[in-house]
């Protein structure tokens, strides 16, 4: 009995999480893409198969079952897939590439072509041929290491059936960054199946990791060693003109034309160089507004294709919240005449990145800048050098340098120079159960002296049960990382939290969850600044929906004097504390209906009053063509320090409309009472080849609300007003 309990303990866990193997056969006859598998190479292939389910449970072979066969010649990796299912009601969000995957059927494949279980591409397909692709980071333990950002050249097809779809993709080698010579990948694969409501993997995953988590990839095994392939050149020209009109200036209105590019060259089968000239990104989206009522900078997300590529070798320092690096710093500037946020425009950049070997990673980014002297902003360099050595099986340890360096304007300049190194820590055993890292930072300005130090440490023990995290952070008050993300100075923070899950096998929940987090805020010399304790209850049903209900008790001292309804009232003196106790939840409902929705209300005490608030969406779905959406935000606040109460209003009504697999619009209007802000952006796509678009879109922006009249909210005065076409084309050399 003795020795069968050893057996358990230290074999069955790994017979029950092997690693699946599938072979890619080597082919000289390419198979058309057309999403039929009727060409001969797909007689030759044994697929991957025995998929698992993820979701509703762990422990069972999915009950619709899919198969993937793989192909390859000297230019493309080809991929067959087949996805069995209940018949040919399948549901498709919209034509619009690069879509959202759950809520909707499809099927996601990722290559990790290193084999390090860290980092992967991802290419996705839905029933109608609908692509996706995107990239993988730090072994894809939570949602921030997933991006669907990321754009490249390939092309895929689908074809419906009665009792399944089969798909086709055709993928360039040269797109993807591999060892030359290697013979084995690793590959992971996971798929949304509504009609059985069941979400399936081909390595099987427990539901306390992510179903993308690169740490349970498979073994794709190629027939034999990939070799590097001819020099990989791309150029990616564009030409755009812009039509302006700033009413609140009162000057007369701007025509431009601008003309630029991109140019992607393949150093080797690992390192990537990108260069741009004169770049311009009319064409990305806006960011959602959002009402702001706490006391520091909100986090907006890059978009912009030119930074996305490896963005964790520059942007993956750090904590979120203490980030040396945070690329759109760069072509963002201040008015030093105004004290506004503009635009600064970026003359150009290179980017080096990529692996020089199976275990180094390296990058180099310079961008230089314009100097806008009606502005007060100086031409500035900013130039980040990185590198990264792996450890172990999935372990890594980094290094930073970030330097903003301005020109030689005089009296221009407030800081000649900025600079931060640091080194980083990363580490995750075999199969994620634990995962931590540990960074030490460093900043350097000319107004300050000697070290100014950032550090922090998180520790995370994840098991099916049982999630134990440990974090800390120190940052020094003359710490001053310019090109990063720095939420906040001058502070010790400890945060620990435990979370217990069950996975019921009858009833109406499918996962519950329980815990229980801590967050401790100290300034030296002050003492305890913030602190929170959150008690919670979370959990997903078994239509998929999800809830959480927490409450939880607030302290914070003021450290200057502070606004807390964000709608430029009367504000709380610094040095005061206050004590509140509030209750929050939220709710998802079943994304793959027709009407969806989700809530996020708040109650409770607030600072020295009370607030209220709801927010959250509301989303219709007309199948395939797109969906109408509308988020919104309300807060309603009772502070016995003003006279009266006060209310803040968010709304964003939005309409994505694809007329085909290339044609795609989006009309977005957001009314934001907080900032005074009305804005609607209109944008037309045409993809007219891969990766090639046609881009038209509108910008209008007013004040809303009469200053002289708080009442009167409707209010419109226009700001300013813009129209710009951009045409973009990739050419592969």
């Amino acid at each position: 009995m003795k020795r069968l309990l050893v057996f358990s303990l230290f074999f069955i866990p790994f017979l029950v999480w092997a690693q699946k193997t599938v072979d890619v056969k080597l082919t000289n006859n390419a198979p058309q893409i057309d999403g039929a598998l009727d060409d001969d190479i797909w007689t030759k292939t044994t697929p991957a198969g025995d998929f698992w389910q993820y979701f509703p449970t762990d422990s069972v072979l999915a009950e619709a079952q899919t198969e993937i066969h793989l192909a390859y010649d000297e230019q493309n990796l080809y991929v067959g897939i087949k996805c069995f299912g209940a018949g040919k009601d399948w549901i498709i969000n919209s034509l619009k590439r690069d879509y959202r995957a759950g809520g909707n059927d499809n099927i996601t494949i990722v290559f990790d072509s290193f084999d390090d279980r860290t980092n992967g591409f991802f290419f996705g397909i839905n029933p109608l041929g609908v692509i996706r692709e995107g990239t993988i980071t730090n072994g894809g333990n939570g949602r921030g290491d997933f991006s669907s950002a990321w754009d490249n050249k390939w092309q895929g097809e689908a074809k419906i059936y009665d009792e399944y779809y089969t798909a086709e993709m055709e993928i360039p080698l040269s797109t993807l960054r591999y060892k030359s010579g290697s013979d084995t990948w690793g590959m992971h694969a996971y798929r949304f199946d509504t009609q059985n409501n069941e979400t399936s993997v081909w390595n099987q995953i427990q539901r306390n990791q992510t179903m993308f988590s690169v740490a349970y990839s498979g073994v794709m095994k190629w027939e034999k060693p990939l070799q590097s392939g001819s020099s990989n050149i791309s150029l990616i020209p564009y030409v755009s003109t812009n039509f302006a009109k700033n009413y609140e200036d009162g000057t007369p209105s701007n025509f431009d034309m601008a003309v630029g590019g991109d140019m992607k060259v393949g150093i080797s089968t690992g390192l990537n160089l990108d260069l741009t000239a004169n770049p311009d990104f009319a064409q990305v989206e806006v960011d959602r507004q959002v009402t702001n009522i706490d006391r520091f900078e909100i986090f907006f997300p890059e978009r912009r294709q030119f930074f996305l590529e490896n963005a964790d070798l520059f942007g993956g320092f750090g904590f979120s919240s203490t980030n040396p690096f945070f690329s759109r710093r760069i072509g963002v500037g201040t008015d030093t005449t105004t004290n506004t946020t503009v635009q600064n425009r970026i003359l150009g950049g290179a980017r080096l990145s990529g692996k020089l070997n199976q275990d180094l990673r390296v990058g180099l980014l310079t961008m230089q800048t314009a100097e806008e002297s009606t502005q007060g902003l100086p031409s500035t360099n900013f130039t980040v050098l990185s590198a990264q050595h792996k450890l172990w099986r999935r372990s890594n340890i980094g290094f930073i340098v970030v330097n903003k360096q301005t020109g030689d304007e005089g009296e221009l300049l407030d800081d000649k120079y900025n600079r931060v190194a640091g080194i980083d820590f990363n580490y995750a055993n075999a199969d994620n159960s634990w995962s931590g890292k540990t960074f030490l930072h460093s900043s350097f300005s000319p107004e300050t002296d000697g070290l100014k130090l950032a550090h922090g440490t998180k520790l995370s023990y994840n098991t099916r049960r049982l999630k134990i995290g440990w974090e800390h952070e120190i940052v020094q008050d003359d710490y001053n990382a310019q090109v990063g993300f720095i939420r906040r100075t001058d502070f010790f923070k400890l945060n620990p939290e435990i979370e217990l899950s069950f996975y019921p096998s009858e009833g109406p929940f499918s996962q519950m969850n329980y815990g229980l987090t801590s967050t401790l805020f100290s300034r030296p010399g002050v003492g305890r600044t913030d602190q929170s304790t959150v008690v919670f209850m979370d959990g997903q049903f078994r239509n998929s929906s999800r809830f959480n209900i927490n409450i939880g008790t607030t302290y914070v001292l003021l450290t200057g004097d502070f606004d807390p309804t964000g709608t430029s009232s009367e504000k709380l003196a610094a040095d005061t504390d206050y004590n509140y106790l509030s209750l929050r939840g939220f709710y998802s409902s079943d994304r793959r209906k027709e009407i969806s929705f989700s809530l996020m209300p708040y109650l409770g005490e607030y600072f020295n009053g009370f607030r209220a608030g709801l927010r959250g969406s509301l989303n219709f779905r007309f199948q395939p063509k797109g969906f109408v959406s509308l988020s919104y935000a309300y807060n309603y606040f009772d502070m016995p320090h003003l006279d009266g109460k006060r209310e803040t209003f968010l709304v964003g009504p939005r309409i994505d409309y694809t007329l085909s697999k290339e044609i795609f619009m989006t009309l977005f209007l957001q009314y934001n009472s907080q900032s005074k802000n009305t804005n609607i952006n209109g944008r037309f796509q045409w993809r007219f080849a891969p990766v090639s678009d046609f881009f038209l879109v509108y910008t209008d922006n007013y004040t809303t609300g009469n200053v002289d009249d708080p009442s009167n909210r409707f209010a419109f005065d226009v700001k300013n007003r813009a129209i710009v076409a951009k045409l973009t084309y990739w050419l592969n050399i």
